[in-house]
């Protein structure tokens, strides 16, 4: 299927086509100088890249309009629902004290010799269902007081937690960002979360859970009255039971329609009703309604107050909706304008795996601009004709490239200042502790996802 490229093969492809390779880099650079240098909105960073792609390509002007239109709108599309969905699912679960008390459980239940697996199994928990930003900002202010308690180093605890929700907002869906790649390799949703769990523990085990063990010594130094903020009392916290299913509502009905695929025949009535409520928009639809129910309703809270703060919390949105938009739109464009199939009649002849050259290209990406929804939703358009041409199977390419654009996060990266502030520790030991984490994950998925593909055929 591969073999290697001789240099006189090499050779011959710069010279037939050396403007492709040269717009590629040029329009990276930009992203970067756009971003980083004139500090840029991503999403307009985003627009202008994909002007600039279109133009050097010599698209024809409405050809060009046409395709940014497009990429926006097939992005999107399936998506947007999704997004929306999932920051009402994480607002109710915040708001009604339902994260602090699957938070509190795992912390009783582990003991404190056991401590660390509570805050993985925490963060794991509430992640899935809730932005990696969101998630973060609920679930420190329980580090710092589980560290309180239980004499343990701060930076110890956070690594942890932190390293659950980095990986279910990287490999998991219904997360934007393995969301939207999915979609660009129309990737079936419900194996990308079975193969992403499959991929995830390892990689949880690698960076929550030994590597804490490395950074006992550092000392956190966070801001004097941060949180000072809300917390439930006994009696104000839903039980854990409820808690927990409703925040795992949706990881049920797309596993349920996973297995229906495998388990009965294409025609079967009950496989049909099952593949609609695990739809990712059905089961966060459901998801959403059973949480408005278990979490505000039936523990007395007014519908009118309900959806009030739902919608300032799907404001929050907003931006990430904008910048996944933008993202599909330098996608189509590389593809419409011929980008892609230059790239993929070079790297075909390449001994590279589309798996490694996915994620390597996400994390050149994302070492470069930081964003890790930028990352791996540029290297799945410079990617997606390899995998058409390659057979690779298309969910373990949406876990390749969502593991590359995890990889190296430094000082580009908001993920990096957040946990530097909350932590108050300097930038070196933001580097030894979170550029780290960051980096076992994307290792440890990479290696989890080509593991995977010698048993999935």
């Amino acid at each position: 299927m591969f073999k290697t490229i001789t240099p006189k093969e090499y050779y011959s492809f710069i010279i037939s086509k050396p403007m492709s390779l040269l717009i590629l880099i040029a329009s990276i650079l930009l992203l970067l100088i756009l971003i980083s240098g004139v500090k840029l909105n991503a999403f307009i960073a985003l627009i202008i890249s994909a002007f600039f792609v279109g133009i050097a390509k010599e698209m024809p002007f409405t050809d060009l309009i046409n395709s940014i239109q497009q990429g926006v709108g097939s992005t999107l599309g399936s998506l947007i629902l999704i997004i929306a969905f999932g920051v009402v699912l994480g607002n109710l679960l915040s708001d009604s004290g339902a994260a602090q008390r699957i938070s509190s459980v795992m912390i009783r239940s582990f003991g404190v010799r056991h401590i660390k697996w509570a805050m993985v199994i925490t963060g794991f928990s509430v992640g899935i269902s809730m932005f990696y930003n969101a998630g973060f900002i609920i679930l420190i202010p329980m580090v710092f007081a589980v560290a309180k308690s239980t004499k343990q180093p701060i930076i110890y605890l956070g690594i942890a937690m932190a390293s659950a929700l980095s990986i279910t907002h990287g490999f998991l869906p219904p997360h934007p960002g393995p969301t939207a790649i999915a979609v660009i390799f129309k990737a079936n949703i419900g194996k990308t979360l079975l193969y992403g769990l499959l991929v995830a523990l390892p990689a949880l085990f690698a960076a929550g859970i030994v590597f804490p063990e490395f950074i006992k010594k550092i000392n956190a130094f966070p801001p004097k009255g941060l949180f000072e903020s809300k917390t439930f009392t006994e009696t104000e916290m839903p039980s854990f039971g409820i808690s927990i299913v409703t925040a795992l509502v949706p990881v049920f009905l797309m596993g349920m329609a996973t297995f229906s695929e495998l388990a009965f025949p294409e025609e079967n009535a009950l496989r049909s009703v099952l593949l609609f409520i695990g739809n990712p928009t059905t089961s966060m639809l459901i998801a959403v309604l059973f949480a408005v129910f278990s979490l505000g309703i039936f523990r007395g809270r007014k519908m009118q107050d309900i959806m009030d703060k739902s919608g300032s919390a799907m404001s929050s949105a907003t931006m990430i909706i904008l910048i996944i938009g933008a993202g599909g739109a330098f996608k189509q464009v590389l593809i419409d304008s011929g980008m892609g199939t230059d790239l993929s009649q070079f790297f075909a002849k390449s001994s590279l795996s589309p798996l490694v050259l996915g994620w390597l290209i996400a994390t050149i990406i994302r070492i470069a601009l930081g964003s890790a929804t930028v990352a791996g939703l540029t290297a799945a358009g410079i990617v997606q004709p390899l995998v058409v041409a390659s057979g690779v199977s298309p969910e373990l390419m949406v876990l390749s490239i969502g593991a590359g654009s995890l990889m190296c996060s430094h000082v580009n990266d908001t993920g990096f200042w957040m946990f530097k502030e909350y932590f108050g520790i300097s930038v070196s030991d933001t580097f030894k502790t979170w550029t780290v984490m960051e980096t076992i994950i994307g290792v440890m998925g990479l290696i989890g996802v080509l593991l995977l593909n010698l048993w999935i055929k």
